[in-house]
Parts: structure tokens; C-alpha cells; sequence
């Protein structure tokens, strides 16, 4: 095969990358609080009932921001319900996945979740905006920030929880274009309500961040419009629009499916297109940075089937996707694609953290273990920390249905503060390897530290119960650093990591 070749050099970046591109999503959704980051009766949960299994998987997986409680489930959401003594919590109905909330873990203890992994794990709060509004989402913020001395910041304390939350990022609901969701709204609608409730929460706090929502994705008839629309009324009152797409391989077109991070790239490169045409329209010097709030591979289709035939259980199975090699190669393209565009893409949560199209997985009274996708995801949060290269490759290609001819390669690279760098590839041909070719100008690299790859030789390998150790990285050899000049073979279907220095 033709060899693929790029260049790297410190005068051409993209940007720095924002640790909250390292995000994840919790949301009462099937067994992602319940059984998988919370269960009391666990061997191995604390005094609090959060498992410490699954909160030392979470540390290792690396995962700053986390959004909360939803998704979906935030559009029929009563923060008061979830707070106070637990005994006095209602169950409620959840008609977004057709569940009972029993709101055992609620707020607090999503703070406290949050504190047990560690500083970096930064609370992203989303207001319901779908059944409730303004008022709503002022009376959470007093709870949750104002130091003391009015009602909602005493009774905070009155809970237990003397110090306020301090909640910087919150987002203006949750895909309120899509007509699955309860409350949806038109663009007209959501801007108005998206910008009193950003107005009304800049008077609490100045410095609040905020995210307001763009399309549920690329393929919504509304889209770009809706962004245009809603950026109209929010512009100056918010920082941040919300970008949502889940990938998989749809009618056995596989070779598409490998080649979803061009829909990614171009979904991110539209969106930051529409967002500078508000703010030329607006003569606003301010730029609009991206929240890509949930994205994964998920396969969708099976969905609506499993949520249709509930009946109103408490934390159903659902959406619990066991995921492939090939699902984790993907998933690592995704990766590439966000920290290819770090420079607008300030936030990034993978939806979601457990058991739901999660990278962890966990059994009721039993063990925690990695999928597949765990890998990529704690390599790119280890090592993807510093200023994003600008990567330009000239690679062999190969057809897609979907997007036409793609190609074989797909690549970033971090430079570190300490000044090392590391390439993350992945080669999309099923069949065979790719010999790459990196030209380094400018930088003061000797060796190749490691270079490890996710690879197989069944492309469907998964980790589960039976054998959660199935698949890892593995050591690559042969890579090597030549005068100025990286080579190294990528194994068919790969993620890789090259660290240099």
C-alpha cells in the first residue's frame, strides 16, 4: 500500500486543547446511576453508596467535566425533588425512557460523586427548559451557589451541604429541536426562553458559562436555521451552542461507519460556519465556542424497541451496547476529530460514563470492567493535553457510500508543555496495513517512547463479563524516529498512540 505521509511542525497549530474536552454525561438513563456509579449494598461501595470500583475505573478513564442528569431525562426533571432528606424524595415517572425515578441519588450526591474523583471533575449542570423555565432554573441556581442567607441557600445547608456547589457550566436544556423531546419548542421559542433564562442567571452570577442548544444533529431538516435562530436571540448572553451525533454502522455499510469522523468534522466545521455568520451579522467581535455535549457510537436502531416495551421498571438494561474492536477504532477517529478542531470545540462529553453506551460496565453485585472504547478515550485524556498540530495528510483512499471517497488515514497530534509530542492514527482499511511517514520540522524529538495499538485479529473482540480482559493495547515495534523523520506501520482496523520526545 501507498505510504501516508504528514508533516508536523510547531509554527502550524490548531490550538490548546481545553481539558473539558475530556467530558462525560451522567444521566438517569437505564443502569448509569443506578447499579453502575451508585449501589448501596455493593461490595465495594463507601458510606455513601457509590461503588469505588467504578470511581477508580472513572479516574483512570480521565474525565473532567461531567454533564447532569440529562439528556432527555432533564426535560421532565424537578430539582427539588432530588434534594433533601432521601426518605422524602418522590418516585416520579420518567417519560422520556418510560422508567420510575426513584431519586435516591440526586444532586448532592452527584456533587459528591464528583468530589470523590477527584478536582478535575468539574459539575456541568442542565436546566429544564422542556416542561418548566426561568423561574425554575433561578431557584437551582440559589441552591446550588449563593453562599447563605437566603431561603434556597440555607435550606442547601439545612441538606448537609454548607459550602455552595459551585457550578460554573450549565446548559439552557437539552435538544429542545427534537420531537422526541418533552417540551420541544421551536427555534422562535427555545431562543426567546434560552435567552430570559441566560439573561435572569447572568444577574445571579456575571460569570456563569452557558450552553445553549444547537441541533440534535447534522441531519435534522432544521438545521443550521435552528443554530441561526436561537444565536439571534442568545448571541451575547451565551458562550457555548451544544452539538449532539452518535455513529453506527447502518444496512452493513461498514465502510462508512468507519469513516463517520468526516461527518463529525464537518458537522463541527458547519456549525462554527453558521455561529461566525450570526456574530458578522451581529458586527459582535465575540466568538461562539462548541459544546459537542454527547457524542459515541450507538446503535440506535435496537432503541426504541427496548424503551416502547417498558413498563415503568426502576433502572431497566438499556442501551447497554457491548462494543468491538471496530466500534473502539471509531471511537478513537471520533477522538481525533474533536481534538482536530480544539480551537472552537471547548467542550466535549462522551455520552455517557456507565453501563449506558459506556465506555464502563458494571454487574449488580458484581464486578466493573473495561470496554474496548475505555482505551482510546483514557490514552487521548493522558496524552492529549498541550497545543494541537496542525495535521495535513496525503493518504490513500478508499470509497464510501456515504461520504464519498475518505481516507485511509485519519491523524492528530498534542504537543506537550515539556515539549513531547504524541501522534494519535487510525487506519480505516480492514485489510491492510498502512506504512506512515511523519516529516518533523522544528522539533527537538530523538526517540519513540511507545507506540501501542488497538487492533486485532477478529475485528468483533470484546470485553464482557466472560472475559473483560479480551481486548487491550498492545506494544507496536519496528516504529522508529530517523533523522527528523517518524515511520511506522499501522496495523489494519487500529487506533494508535506514538509518543515521542
Amino acid at each position: 500500500m501507498r505510504t501516508a505521509r504528514f508533516t508536523l511542525d510547531p509554527a502550524f497549530t490548531v490550538g490548546e486543547v481545553n481539558p473539558r474536552l475530556f467530558g462525560s454525561f451522567v444521566e438517569h438513563l437505564g443502569r448509569c446511576v443506578y447499579t453502575g456509579v451508585f449501589e448501596p449494598g455493593h461490595p465495594t461501595a463507601d458510606d455513601a453508596g457509590l461503588r469505588q470500583d467504578v470511581l477508580e475505573l472513572v479516574r483512570e478513564l480521565g474525565v473532567t467535566a461531567i454533564r447532569y442528569p440529562g439528556g432527555n431525562f432533564v426535560s421532565g426533571y424537578k430539582w427539588e425533588d432530588s434534594v433533601g432528606p432521601v426518605e422524602d424524595r418522590p418516585r416520579r415517572l420518567d417519560l422520556a425512557w418510560r422508567s420510575t425515578e426513584t431519586n435516591r441519588f440526586g444532586l448532592s450526591e452527584y456533587i459528591a460523586f464528583l468530589k470523590k474523583i477527584g478536582p478535575q471533575a468539574e459539575p456541568m449542570m442542565a436546566v429544564n427548559l422542556g416542561t418548566r423555565g426561568v423561574a425554575e432554573a433561578l431557584e437551582l441556581q440559589e441552591y446550588a451557589n449563593h453562599p447563605s442567607g437566603t431561603a434556597l441557600s440555607d435550606l442547601r445547608a439545612e441538606h448537609g451541604d454548607k459550602d455552595p456547589f459551585g457550578i460554573r457550566l450549565w446548559c439552557l436544556g437539552n435538544e429542545m429541536d427534537g420531537p422526541w423531546q418533552t417540551g420541544h419548542k421551536t427555534a422562535e421559542e427555545y431562543g426567546r426562553i434560552a435567552a430570559e433564562t441566560a439573561r435572569a442567571m447572568r444577574q445571579i452570577d456575571p460569570g456563569v458559562e452557558l450552553v445553549a442548544c444547537g441541533s440534535s444533529g447534522q441531519s435534522m431538516e432544521t438545521f443550521a436555521e435552528w443554530e441561526a435562530t436561537v444565536l439571534k436571540e442568545t448571541y451575547d448572553l451565551v458562550d457555548h451552542i451544544s452539538l449532539h451525533a452518535y455513529y453506527e454502522p447502518l444496512d452493513g455499510d461498514v465502510d462508512s461507519f468507519l469513516a463517520s469522523a468526516v461527518d463529525m468534522e464537518s458537522f463541527i466545521e458547519n456549525v462554527v460556519a453558521t455561529c461566525d455568520h450570526v456574530g458578522a451579522r451581529l458586527k459582535s467581535k465575540k466568538k461562539i465556542n462548541l459544546s459537542f455535549d454527547e457524542w459515541n457510537v450507538w446503535y440506535m436502531a435496537k432503541t426504541q424497541a427496548e424503551v416502547s416495551a417498558l413498563d415503568w421498571p426502576e433502572a431497566p438494561r438499556l442501551l447497554e451496547d457491548n462494543y468491538s474492536v471496530m466500534d473502539a477504532v471509531v471511537f478513537g477517529s471520533l477522538l481525533i476529530a474533536l481534538l482536530r478542531h480544539a480551537d472552537r470545540v471547548t467542550v466535549a462529553c462522551l455520552a455517557q460514563l456507565v453501563n449506558v453506551i459506556a465506555p464502563i460496565m458494571t454487574e449488580p453485585g458484581g464486578p466493573a470492567w473495561r470496554q474496548t472504547t475505555f482505551f482510546p478515550f483514557a490514552q487521548a485524556s493522558r496524552y492529549g493535553r498541550g497545543e494541537v498540530l496542525d495535521v495535513r495528510v496525503d493518504s490513500p483512499t478508499y470509497e464510501t457510500r456515504k461520504y464519498g471517497e475518505a481516507d485511509l488515514l485519519h491523524a492528530t497530534a498534542v504537543r506537550a508543555e515539556d515539549g513531547t509530542v504524541t501522534v494519535f492514527a487510525v487506519n480505516r482499511s480492514r485489510t491492510e496495513a498502512l506504512p506512515l511517514d511523519v516529516a518533523l520540522n522544528g522539533l527537538d524529538l530523538a526517540e519513540v517512547v511507545e507506540h501501542s495499538a488497538l487492533a486485532d485479529a477478529d475485528p468483533d473482540a470484546r470485553n464482557t463479563l466472560a472475559e473483560p480482559e479480551r481486548v487491550a493495547p498492545h506494544p507496536v515495534d519496528g516504529t522508529a524516529l530517523t533523522d527528523g523523520r517518524l515511520t511506522a506501520s499501522l496495523e489494519p482496523l487500529s487506533w494508535n498512540v506514538i509518543r515521542l520526545r
